[in-house]
């Protein structure tokens, strides 16, 4: 049982970054209001691919 909500927590951290890193630029100008959406777009597209990794990890690992 602790298996299967390990890896369901996996999952939704794995698709929270490939949505992260996708969907940067719309995610920026929705929530952001500030003139240097570049910086922004490629914070959320680390923080995207860091999240993806864990996601996997805990996939991987359990």
């Amino acid at each position: 049982m602790l298996q299967l909500i390990l890896k369901l927590i996996g999952v939704v951290i794995l698709l929270v970054g490939v949505i992260f890193i996708y969907d940067a630029r719309i995610i920026t100008k929705k929530l952001f209001d500030f003139g240097d959406q570049n910086e922004a777009t490629s914070g959320l597209k680390i923080l995207g691919a860091i999240l993806s990794l864990i996601g996997a990890f805990i996939l991987y690992f359990c």
